[in-house]
């Protein structure tokens, strides 16, 4: 077989799927960067202090993803508050009864708040969890736990900012 002859056969598979993939509905989530629609809604919404030291890892990758969009036009149009459970649970134990390994747990549960009218326009949770091996060193051990907490606040910051995103799409006008 020729590559000439491999192209045109490739091509003559590859076009009818492109077109039948076009033709799906799907649409971009952020058309338009950071001056699209989802965008400018995104960089509209103010944070909320959130308590605790998770509170504050979480509040501020949140505004690092939420900032990236850019600004929504002067004041804030939404306000995202944040509720954060953070756990840890020993799992494993060694034959003196001292602790193996822990499971850090992160939730949150988070409303998008309509600052025009005081109303609740997403009320939502997220979460996630990580494992922690527990070594002879304490310090290590601590490193490890704190680690995991910054991890699981960029995880869970991730999901928040994908779910508004989502509802940043769904509120806005269809194009004609």
């Amino acid at each position: 077989m020729t590559p000439a002859l491999s192209r045109r056969s490739l091509a003559a598979v590859l076009v009818p799927l492109a077109l039948a993939v076009s033709g799906c509905g799907l649409k971009p989530l952020y058309a338009g960067g950071t001056g699209g629609a989802v965008a400018a809604t995104l960089g509209s919404v103010d944070v909320a202090p959130i308590q605790g030291r998770s509170g504050w890892l979480m509040a501020n990758a949140l505004r690092d993803r939420l900032g990236a969009m850019g600004q929504g036009g002067g004041a804030a149009k939404y306000r995202l508050t944040v509720r954060l459970d953070d756990d840890i649970v020993g799992l494993g134990t060694r034959t003196d009864d001292s602790i193996a390994r822990e499971r850090r747990t992160l939730r949150a549960r988070y409303q998008l708040i309509d600052a025009a009218q005081g109303t609740v326009v997403v009320d939502a949770t997220a979460g996630s969890d990580a494992g922690i091996d527990v070594v002879g060193s304490e310090y290590a051990t601590i490193a490890a736990e704190n680690t995991a907490l910054e991890r699981l606040s960029e995880t869970v910051a991730d999901q928040i900012v994908a779910r508004l995103a989502l509802y940043a799409r769904r509120t806005q006008p269809s194009p004609p």
